[in-house]
Formats: C-alpha cells, structure tokens, sequence
C-alpha cells in the first residue's frame, strides 16, 4: 500500500493516461440511403465515389446477386477500387445470436460464408446485428458472451471481424447497454460494437454511454437522424432524417466519438422513402456535408 500511495504522488507513473490514439474520421456510405433509386450495386458505388465518399458499407445479398449474374469477384473489387474507395463493412442477418441452437448453428454457418465471401472483396468488417427468431423472451448475455466470442474467433479465421449490433425495435437486443456487457462477457480484445443514432434512441440508450468507450472499440458507426414530432416506439427506419434534420445531439455524439480516438468510418445509414423520390448523387452529396458539418474539418 506504501508503495501504491507513493506512485500515486509522482508524476507520469500511476496517475498517467495513455496518449489518445489520433482520430480519423472516415465518411462512409451505406447502399440503403439510395437504394429505392434503383442504380444497380455499380451504380451505387459509381455515386458513392461521385458524391465524394471514401468507402462504402455493402449488403451481403447484393454482392451475392452480383456474383450471381456471372461476374467476378476480382471485378467488383477492381471497379470499387477503381472508383477510389474501399468496403468498409458489410450488412448480413445471419441468425447466429438466435437462442434456439439449431438456428444459431445455421447462422454460424452463414456468417462463415459471408465473411468468406466479403473477404474476396477486400472487406474486412461485418455487421452482426440479433437477426432470427427467437424462443425467450429476453436475452442471456453471459450466453450471448460466449457466443460472440466464437464470432470473433470466426473473424479472425476469416479475416473479417464482426461488429455486434443492436436495433432499437429489437425484442431480445435493443439497447447500448446490452451490447456493451455482451462484449465484457466475449472478454475478447477484438471486441467491437456498432452503435448507431437512431436505433441508440429507438431503444432508449443514452448517448453519454459513448463515453465510457475507448477508441478501438467503435470503428464504424451508423450516422442518421431522428424526427421530434413522432413518439419514441412509433418512430421507424423509415423516419430516419438526414444528420442535423431531427433532433439527435448530433454535435456531441461527433464530439465524443472525436475524443475516443482511433479511425471511426461514419456511414450514412437512411431508409427514407423521400429521400428515394430524389436524385441519388443529390441525397449522397447532401448527406456527406452535413456529416462533414458535425466533424468540423477534424
């Protein structure tokens, strides 16, 4: 006790903090914000370069159908990195979280090829969001824990980590709590979470909670907004606005995902129909400026 007492009092020993890792915002489009425009997955991405991105958050099921149609993997990832831009992260619904354990074995079994299959693309991030049935009505962390830390092993195999999300509209995973304790009980040092603004009011998190996260831990985060005039649980991915339209603190969730540190890809997440009725690359460009806007040249 002596000695603790004694470091306590000299400078730079235990009362010292590591240097915040540099942060690095990166601005991200996800493919749903102009999916109702019907571009195609190359037109997507040709929008996505146009409108001044730097990398994209892809569907799973539309790189499927693109390999589907006969094409190559090489191509694709040629035409994106021709396009000046890299994969960010995938979206899939893989039922792995599911508590029935013959669903949740078929979803591992998905998240396997998916991860494969981003992985030929040059994608190293997945999203693994509570997808599937399930049987109780409420989730058992510690359980979920262990199988998120299976996740992460199959990350690492594959070369494509998953980032454990929640929905705000989910019945069993709909909170930023839930999530953070299923990554204290992975007790992996990959853990890695993906909150995003509108699903954090949905379910009702606090945005003060991005605060007690390191930077490593957040490395893609799902930007929108939300609408005032409509009640919390009425609200649904259809209402979502673009940053800075509804009334998100926009400004402090740029700020303290600014002082975690680290690189952090904000991706433009929207399912708004409106936004739909409109010119793509004008939605994309708008979109980016008011992201660009909360990130005040950081």
């Amino acid at each position: 006790m002596g000695l603790a007492t004694a470091a306590l009092m000299i400078p730079g020993v235990a009362c010292s903090r590591p240097a915040r890792e540099q942060t690095k915002f990166r601005y991200c489009l996800n493919t749903s914000t102009i999916r109702g425009q019907e571009l195609g997955l190359l037109g997507d991405i040709e929008t996505a370069a146009r409108a001044g991105y730097d990398s994209l958050e892809l569907w799973v099921r539309d790189v499927q159908a693109y390999v589907n149609s006969g094409k190559t993997f090489q191509s694709l990832h040629t035409f994106i990195r021709d396009n000046g831009l890299e994969v960010a992260n995938a979206i899939g619904f893989a039922p792995w979280l599911s508590d029935d354990e013959e669903t949740s074995q078929r979803g591992f079994v998905q998240m396997r090829e998916e991860m494969e299959l981003m992985a030929a693309i040059g994608c190293t991030r997945i999203a693994a969001p509570p997808a599937g049935q399930f049987i109780r009505h409420e989730l058992d962390l510690f359980e979920a824990g262990d199988k998120y830390r299976r996740l992460i092993a199959l990350g690492r195999e594959t070369g494509v980590m998953p980032h454990l999300e929640f929905w705000g509209a989910s019945p069993v995973l709909f909170h930023m709590g839930q999530i953070m304790m299923i990554g204290a009980a992975a007790g992996d040092p990959d853990v890695k979470l993906l909150p995003d603004v509108y699903h954090m009011f949905r379910g009702g998190s606090s945005y003060e909670s991005l605060k007690m996260l390191q930077g490593h831990t957040i490395e893609i985060f799902h930007i929108n907004d939300f609408q005032a005039d409509i009640p919390r649980t009425d609200q649904t991915d259809a209402d979502r606005v673009h940053p800075g339209d509804g009334a998100a603190p926009m400004q402090q969730i740029f700020d303290d995902l600014y002082e975690m540190g680290g690189v952090k890809y904000l991706s433009l997440e929207l399912f708004n129909p409106g936004y739909w009725q409109q010119d793509a690359l004008e939605v994309a460009r708008t979109g980016l400026e008011k992201m660009k806007k909360f990130a005040k040249g950081r």
